[in-house]
């Protein structure tokens, strides 16, 4: 990791002195950072690609050095929150021809360019972290290797490290298990427009985050690459597509909007997030109409979100599809009135750590009274107290949680460097509303 913001090995953090009143100026969305500099590497070729507004973030400085790897040209201003990218191969060919990949615990990066290499020819090999390795990749690789692309799991325990040997992707038919992350389909759509010939693709099982899938989806379309819809569960992809854009604005991150949204909701303030409106690409924005539901108000146009706190009540939501926004609810819900039900959610327990497991033992360390289920979990507010909470190297646990402390004296996130995956200066932009 090169970011340069380090925080201690502990924040405590300060409680409001009054309502949060902010305008935030969030930066990039991580999951479009991560997929434009994919789709710009595939199709760029020897012409140049503009994106602008980048997040710098752990997650993001891992995929430009893993695409540099593979011998795409990237020359990134982090400052200034562009990069420019381009190939010294046609659109569609991999470089490299061998590449060893660290992935760090960066699912998209994993989960995308595992897919993305099979265009090559040669051998690839990704690996990752220690949890990333216990982290399941079996049905992608399964997938792949109905399209003739030899994948395995290096340990045959179907997780990383993978080994793909291709002499690249013809096209073909392939069923692919949606159940444990969308991240697999969305590896596969963002390639298949660069292969040889047709890929049809069959999606079975439960869909989760079919949100993510949307925001890959419309990004191709946004370039001008074609993907046919048959129906919910299938998809046909021509190959030897090359898109018609060279240019492309990323929208700020709706994920870490959530928590400001959050603040403003249990403090009874205002947040604005300028750039994330009705026309988001990304699903998370959906967050601010769960904090409806729970008695916030909100008010929204094509480019702007306000969220005003309010009193509270608990509800039964299911968030499978914002997924990454349960834990910021799960604290929201120690505030309400009532209890709060956050279902079918199960896949969250193979993210960065077990996160319906975490959330419920740092809610109960601040004094929720929390029932665990296999893809579920409900709070019941309770009289609530400070306490240090374990982060288990989980931006979002981290994030969440700091939260909590904005109303409650005490609250210590250990690690709180564990941002950087995904907000790096988080902390800095939360002591501006205290």
């Amino acid at each position: 990791m090169k970011i340069d913001q380090v925080y201690s090995e502990k924040i405590t953090i300060n409680p409001l002195k009054k309502p949060i009143d902010l305008v935030c100026n969030l930066p990039g969305s991580k999951s479009i950072t991560n997929r434009a500099l994919v789709i710009a590497a595939l199709n760029s070729g020897n012409r140049k690609t503009h994106l602008s507004g980048i997040l710098r973030s752990e997650d993001t400085e891992i995929m430009v050095d893993c695409l540099e790897k593979l011998g795409f040209i990237l020359s990134v201003n982090w400052k200034e929150c562009t990069a420019f990218v381009s190939s010294p191969k046609a659109p569609g060919i991999i470089p490299s021809s061998n590449a060893n990949l660290f992935t760090g615990n960066s699912g998209t990066t994993m989960r995308f360019l595992t897919a993305m290499v099979g265009l090559g020819n040669g051998t690839y090999k990704l690996d990752g972290i220690k949890r990333m390795q216990e982290r399941p990749i079996n049905d992608l690789l399964k997938a792949l290797n109905e399209l003739n692309i030899n994948s395995s799991s290096e340990n045959n325990n179907g997780c990383p490290p993978v080994i793909i040997k291709t002499s690249g992707w013809s096209g073909g038919y392939a069923r692919i298990n949606s159940e444990m992350s969308s991240q697999f389909i969305s590896g596969i759509l963002m390639a298949a427009p660069f292969a040889k010939g047709e890929t049809r693709i069959t999606l079975e099982g439960k869909i989760v985050s079919q949100s993510y899938i949307e925001i890959t989806l419309n990004m191709l379309k946004d370039w001008g690459i074609n993907t046919e819809k048959i129906s919910d569960r299938e998809y046909l992809i021509q190959g030897n597509q090359t898109g018609n854009r060279f240019d492309y604005q990323i929208e700020p991150d709706a994920s870490a909007a959530s928590y400001f949204y959050a603040a403003a909701a249990i403090s009874g303030g205002t947040v604005t997030t300028p750039g994330l409106g009705t026309k988001s690409l990304q699903g998370d924005i959906k967050f601010a109409q769960a904090l409806q539901l729970m008695g916030a108000k909100i008010i929204q146009n094509d480019n702007s979100t306000t969220v005003t706190g309010s009193e509270l009540h608990g509800i039964d939501i299911d968030m499978n599809d914002i997924s990454d926004t349960v834990m910021t609810l799960g604290v929201v819900a120690c505030f309400a009135k009532g209890t709060t039900k956050i279902s079918n959610i199960g896949h969250i327990r193979h993210k960065e750590t077990d996160r319906i497991s975490a959330l419920a033992n740092e809610l109960r360390k601040i004094g929720a009274m929390v029932e665990e289920f296999p893809d579920s979990i409900i709070i019941h507010p309770s009289s609530l107290h400070g306490a240090e909470i374990e982060t288990y190297n989980d931006h979002r646990i981290a994030m969440s949680f700091s939260i909590a402390g904005l109303k409650i004296p005490g609250i210590t996130i250990c690690n709180p460097s564990c941002v950087a995956k995904t907000y790096p200066v988080f902390f800095d932009d939360l002591a501006k509303a205290t």
